[in-house]
């Protein structure tokens, strides 16, 4: 063998080991240690290690080691997380309560409630106004005057005009959720080349065609991106619910950890609400990628 072809397969062989180190090579089911191992080398979770260390990092330094002022009433991380996991918590509140459990699936079902019929309400809505014209004149200027309106805002409103408390909190869940499903199902269908459209006519396409095949797929991607920001938007308003009108749920448990000063409990409801919005917008973006490969795709094609 030449100089030239031992070159050559030194070359391929680096390249098939980088190759078999990368993420997009195939790893067996039963394969858990190449599997860690390879979600370990991928930089982003790297990445999203060290952001979250040097972020509790500085929460430490600030709360234990150099305090500024007012900064002495807030818990540092190491003394946050012994009360959490604590079986015998100071102020009431831990992983091992049944009350942290209570409030967590209170807040849970809010939440899903107030999306499924904000999505139910606000996608038709959002279709209809990007799609019909005489609907875009006459309702588009009311949507436009009550969207910025703070959910807060209508806890009055709601707390004397529905039965139930626990029907105003879902309300005023549902409402930042319902305007920003609304106005991005709006977008989506309004971002449809008029091309699309000449090309379904000429197909000989009746409307209820080509809102099946040509209006909800070109919109899906804003819906989805819309759907994100209303599982945001949801979980912050039932908060601001929860703090005024609620009897329980996390906002609840934030509240009462503010007048009991109990402030480790503060903490864990704000970190407990975080990871749960955080999941439940992952679990929109996994259904989101079922449902558009195509548009994925297509974008990677692109790319």
């Amino acid at each position: 063998m030449g100089e030239r072809e031992v070159e050559v397969a030194a070359a391929r062989e680096a390249y098939d080991e980088r190759l078999r180190r990368s993420p997009d090579w195939p790893v067996a089911a039963s394969d858990w240690r190449g599997r860690a191992l390879r979600a370990v080398a991928v930089p982003g979770p790297r990445y999203a290690l060290a952001g979250f260390l040097a972020f509790f990092g500085l929460w430490y330094f600030l709360t234990a080691v150099v305090i500024p002022p007012r900064f002495n009433f807030i818990p540092n991380p190491a003394a946050l997380f012994g009360q959490w996991v604590s079986e015998v918590p100071q102020y009431g509140i831990s992983i091992f309560t049944p009350d942290y459990y209570e409030h967590i699936k209170v807040s849970v079902v809010r939440v899903y409630i107030a999306f499924a019929c904000s999505v139910g309400l606000g996608a038709p809505l959002g279709v209809l106004l990007g799609w019909s014209r005489l609907s875009r004149n006459a309702l588009f200027p009311i949507v436009e005057m009550l969207r910025p309106i703070p959910p807060l805002a209508w806890v009055p409103l709601a707390v004397l005009t529905l039965p139930h408390t626990e029907m105003a909190v879902i309300f005023v869940t549902l409402l930042a959720s319902f305007f920003a499903t609304v106005l991005n199902t709006y977008l989506g269908v309004r971002s449809i080349p008029e091309t699309y459209f000449r090309a379904a006519a000429c197909l000989g396409y009746r409307r209820i065609d080509v809102l099946r095949r040509v209006v909800v797929p070109g919109a899906l991607p804003f819906i989805f991106t819309g759907l994100q920001i209303a599982m945001g938007v949801a979980w912050f308003s039932l908060v601001g619910g929860e703090l005024i009108a609620g009897r329980s749920g996390l906002g609840y448990l934030i509240l009462d950890g503010y007048t009991q000063l109990a402030l480790p409990n503060i903490f864990i409801g704000m970190i407990t609400l975080g990871v749960l919005g955080w999941a439940s917008s992952a679990l929109i973006r996994k259904v989101g990628q079922l449902m558009m490969a195509w548009h994925v795709k297509g974008q990677g094609s692109a790319a």
